[in-house]
């Protein structure tokens, strides 16, 4: 076979992949091509944006392993912010011992400018304010803060968060705290946050298939318990199934940046990220709404996909930022189950905050990584995966056609390879 023909099948074979892969390059959602941030579509967010829903003035506290703050998709998006595991940052870096890098990848979904892997924020002009608590994983160079989750609760709540937003959980031992599945000392901090109007979401677990053990903080009263469903809005299995389940919301094939590549991932974790996220973006198109009001477009609009009313597997609905935003304006008393349930304890004397005692504290394992594959580095997979490759090849046949074709006709001329160096570089100019 001669070259220019090796050529014209290499061209071939490019143009046949560019073919299979082009329609991945033309998805309206961001992400990489294998798992494209679909939600971007069905809830129609760049309209969201254009209409002034972005997330802007709204702080969401990320109680977890600290962010990252130095990536480039999240510069100027995140706060100094605090760390109760002894290792002395403000929150801006993180500890976790995985690569998957659990608070930043939350931080990501929720505000990340596109960057590696096509990946984008749903909240992009929301800020961060980083809260590290000792979760399993936590790396840790001092000793862990006592009640460090009520802590970084309120610590969050005296800082300017409207939103706290808490990928985590712990499944309780009874002898711990008290015969309640709410900590005492959480619940009370939950409570001061409820005061204050700041909203307070959870994940619900990743154990549906394992009979959905209680796991706290998404059993605390006024909390927004959340759960996990696919693309098709089918309930994911490994969910956790719980009476006091609030809503579900995307939690399978989520992409997310970690400290240096990009993942996909499964887990009520990243379904938490994207409810915190929804309620920034609604917050921010009616900032004069309150707490309840803002909650009750959520819950009001939400799809309901299982039995009529709340149910453990999907609690009210899978959220729906587009409709939620688009309700008219619920009353300032409008019922709201989750704030209505926490009443009772509202209406009664709140506590103090925790005191600031360095001990050892209970640590709570990170949700979230039921299932992690990684998807893109600083490799090709960042600029469309397979799709990149092919037009990849394409350029470089095209490239090499050509330059066959040039080199052939100098030659024939008389000309050799650096005449025809010039002679382009003069027309070019």
């Amino acid at each position: 076979m001669t070259a220019r023909g090796a050529l014209r099948r290499l061209l071939a074979l490019a143009t046949a992949l560019a073919l299979l892969w082009l329609p991945a390059l033309a998805q309206a959602a961001p992400g990489p091509a294998s798992a494209p941030e679909w939600w971007f579509d069905s809830w129609r967010v760049p309209g969201l944006w254009a209409a002034g829903a972005d997330g802007h003035g709204i702080t969401i506290a990320v109680i977890d392993t600290g962010v990252q703050a130095s990536l480039p998709e999240l510069r100027g998006k995140v706060l100094p912010g605090a760390d109760f595991t002894g290792n002395g940052s403000d929150g801006r870096i993180d500890y976790d011992g995985d690569d998957f890098a659990h608070g930043t990848a939350m931080a990501s979904i929720m505000v990340a400018g596109r960057g590696l892997g096509g990946i984008e924020g749903l909240a992009p002009a929301a800020r961060i304010l980083p809260v590290t608590v000792p979760l399993r994983g936590v790396v840790e160079h001092g000793v862990p803060a006592r009640d460090a989750t009520a802590r970084a609760i309120d610590y969050a709540v005296t800082h300017g968060a409207r939103i706290v937003s808490m990928s985590l959980g712990g499944v309780r031992e009874e002898s711990e705290d008290g015969p309640d599945p709410c900590p005492a000392a959480v619940q009370q901090a939950v409570l001061r946050a409820l005061r204050k109007g700041v909203l307070v979401v959870a994940a619900s677990g990743n154990s549906g298939d394992a009979s959905s053990p209680v796991e706290e903080p998404g059993v605390c009263l006024g909390v927004v318990s959340v759960g996990a469903v696919d693309r098709s809005l089918t309930v994911a299995s490994f969910s956790s199934r719980h009476p006091y389940l609030t809503v579900s919301a995307p939690g399978t094939d989520i992409p997310s940046l970690s400290r240096d590549a990009a993942y996909v991932a499964d887990g009520t974790s990243q379904a938490t990220a994207l409810t915190s996220a929804a309620l920034a973006l609604l917050w921010s198109a009616y900032p004069a709404e309150s707490s309840r009001q803002i909650l009750s477009r959520l819950l009001r609009t939400a799809v309901d996909r299982g039995p009529a009313g709340r149910d453990p597997a999907y609690g009210y609905g899978v959220i729906d930022p587009h409709a939620a935003y688009a309700a008219p304006v619920p009353s300032r008393t409008v019922a709201n189950p989750v704030l209505d349930g926490a009443q009772p304890l509202l209406a009664s004397d709140g506590g103090t905050a925790p005191a600031l005692l360095p001990a050892a504290g209970n640590a709570h394992p990170v949700l979230g990584s039921y299932r992690v594959r990684r998807v893109a580095g600083a490799d090709w997979l960042a600029v469309g995966g397979p799709a990149g490759l092919a037009l990849l090849l394409v350029a470089v046949a095209g490239w090499l056609v050509v330059r066959g074709r040039r080199s052939g006709r100098h030659q024939a001329a008389g000309h050799g390879h650096q005449g025809g160096y010039e002679e382009s570089r003069a027309g070019d100019a």
